[in-house]
């Protein structure tokens, strides 16, 4: 991990995990569930504190942090390492068109990572910025819950289901958010 990406204990963090080369895998809604059932179990079992979010179709934005016991590094690279794996056996089962071209890309970018097996789904690093201040976490949530709307996906925020802004305007989401 990159001095960039230093994350410590005990910090709320802005997120972004990226998928390599920014492929569009989270455009099936199968491929969407492995992230929300891992970010839930993640929440439920490792320590996972989750404040805001959402599931693009190549990259998923967080504000997270770890509970006290937690180290927040280690829950996030789990939570890549078991997604991975998961997502690339989704590919393999689920009738897929793009199914080839996603796996030949995953496994090229995997094939001379010594920490990679087979296939690297996720960029490394996690572009983690520590939340510094109030305004600067309004930014962040802001800008995390109106990407949908940014890319034409909904016309509010609210709107799109893979995303906390739905907790934020009363209704239940996918995820058991802890709200700021």
């Amino acid at each position: 991990m990159g001095i960039r990406n230093k994350i410590s204990s005990g910090y709320v963090y802005y997120l972004t995990l990226t998928v390599e080369e920014w492929i569009d895998v989270f455009s099936r809604t199968a491929y969407k569930h492995i992230i929300i059932d891992s970010l839930n179990y993640c929440i439920i079992n490792k320590g996972l504190e989750l404040y805001c979010w959402c599931l693009m179709s190549n990259h998923l934005h967080l504000i997270a942090r770890a509970k006290e016991e937690g180290n927040l590094s280690d829950i996030l690279r789990d939570f890549k390492k078991f997604t991975s794996k998961t997502l690339i056996a989704a590919i393999k089962e689920i009738p897929e068109s793009r199914r080839d071209w996603m796996l030949n890309l995953f496994w090229y970018a995997g094939k001379n990572n010594k920490k990679i097996k087979y296939f690297k789904i996720w960029q490394d690093g996690n572009d983690a910025k520590k939340i510094h201040s109030v305004d600067f976490l309004d930014e962040k949530m802001n800008y995390i819950h109106n990407n949908p709307v940014r890319a034409e996906l909904v016309a509010n925020p609210e709107d799109y289901l893979y995303s906390s802004a739905r907790d934020y305007a009363g209704e239940k989401g996918l995820i058991n958010i802890e709200f700021v």
